[in-house]
């Protein structure tokens, strides 16, 4: 009973710290709270209208949403890139940042699933990913797969920061024999979760865009650029608007994670276009749509030829010491690396691999103003769960929450 009566205190001061803040976290909350509303109601209108509400066909079946699931399913892998260093490798520098980069995996993670019931076209047919209820195709199906590690990944997010900040809640130390398995165990999942995602394109015959032995690795190389660069911004957030310190040490090493991951993720790319131009077949049909267009038909030559440009031009400049130790430069850098991802592992990845169809039909591609809308609330809600669970960490790191025993203090 005693762990849940410091439970129930502990939810209770959640709450109350939540609730509470300064102007510009009330005009933050409301704002992200206008944009879940405006989401809603362009998802009351996919579902009134079913998915021809947006611009996805029966050519191309994916389109915004898939793409951002894709791409933050590595953002939320990224998390692994602090917790390794902190709780295998013993590194104190990332000690203060990586309950904020497991918040952030999260919060990550509840958008990747977010993402995929609006792709479904509704909550409705949910029951179809339970297993032993639905359709699951155990274990045939990548997807299957797919939908187990994320939601493992995400017990596993959730369970460790839970118990460390449960104990410090209580002003105790957290069993090291405890959390420590589950980190480590974490280290390989995060891996899991994005080889997984990889192998759900690789195995699609029909789609030889995306039939590449470095989709894999590309995927976490890729993940552990723009993850850590977003984890670097978020802490920059929190050490300009709150007392929790994060030392210029601890943000410089991050720096160094994403600069590394960042150039193998242009040899990789370099690669790949070496594979897709030098010496062409029909089946470099896609890339050459991607790039250079076919037929006439256009659409994407702007989101890749901003993508490439911008994601080149953030690596030289972060491999260079002297720039990547400014941190108003690597800020920048950082927020450009993490866009250029964006459009190319959304647009440049999923996309594509749709055009031309399996009988040489092209079908262009564009998000709708509903997907756009449902794809925005989507991320505000992220940030809402983030904002969350910060706060409360934060409080409970800084010594600002802590469980008052009631019936100790009238001893």
């Amino acid at each position: 009973m005693g762990i849940f009566k410091v439970f129930k205190s502990l939810v209770i001061d959640s709450l109350d710290t939540i609730t509470k803040g300064s102007a510009k976290y009330h005009l933050w909350m409301g704002f992200l709270t206008l944009v879940m509303l405006i989401g809603m109601y362009c998802y009351s209108i996919q579902l009134e209208e079913g998915l021809s509400a947006t611009g996805m066909s029966d050519r191309v079946s994916w389109g915004l949403y898939i793409s951002n699931f894709t791409f933050l399913v590595g953002v939320a892998a990224a998390a692994v890139m602090l917790v390794m260093p902190t709780y295998v490798l013993k590194d104190i520098d990332f000690k203060q940042a990586v309950l904020i980069g497991e918040g952030l995996a999260v919060a990550a993670l509840i958008m990747c699933l977010a993402f995929v019931v609006a792709d479904m076209g509704g909550p409705s047919v949910l029951w179809h990913m339970i297993p032993g209820i639905g359709v699951f195709n155990f274990p045939n199906s990548m997807l299957t797969w797919d939908v187990i590690v994320l939601n493992g990944y995400l017990f596993i997010n959730i369970s460790i920061p839970f118990y460390i900040l449960f104990k410090h809640y209580q002003n105790k130390e957290a069993k090291k024999s405890v959390y420590v398995p589950g980190a480590i165990l974490s280290v390989f999942w995060a891996v899991g979760i994005h080889l997984v995602t990889a192998f759900l394109y690789q195995g699609l015959q029909a789609r030889p865009f995306w039939n590449n032995a470095l989709l894999g690795p590309r995927f976490l190389a890729s993940a552990f650029a723009a993850g850590p660069a977003l984890i670097i911004l978020v802490l920059a957030v929190i050490r300009t608007f709150t007392a929790f310190k994060i030392e210029d040490k601890t943000i410089k090493k991050i720096a160094m994670i994403v600069t590394v991951a960042a150039q193998i993720n242009l040899i990789m790319l370099v690669s790949e276009l070496f594979k897709e131009f030098y010496a062409p077949t029909h089946h470099s049909e896609s890339a050459y749509y991607l790039f250079f267009g076919l037929h006439g038909k256009t659409a994407l030559l702007p989101w890749i030829w901003t993508a490439i440009p911008i994601n080149v031009l953030a690596t030289i400049i972060l491999t260079f010491n002297k720039f990547r130790n400014n941190l108003k430069v690597l800020y920048v850098c950082c927020g450009l690396l993490f866009v250029a991802i964006w459009i190319e592992k959304g647009f440049g990845l999923i996309v594509p691999g749709f055009i031309p169809g399996p009988y040489g039909k092209i079908v262009e591609y564009l998000p709708s103003g509903i997907e756009i809308g449902v794809t925005i609330s989507i991320w505000a809600l992220g940030a809402f769960v983030f904002t969350i669970l910060a706060k409360t960490a934060i409080g409970i790191e800084l010594g600002e929450l802590r469980y008052k025993d009631k019936n100790a203090e009238n001893v």
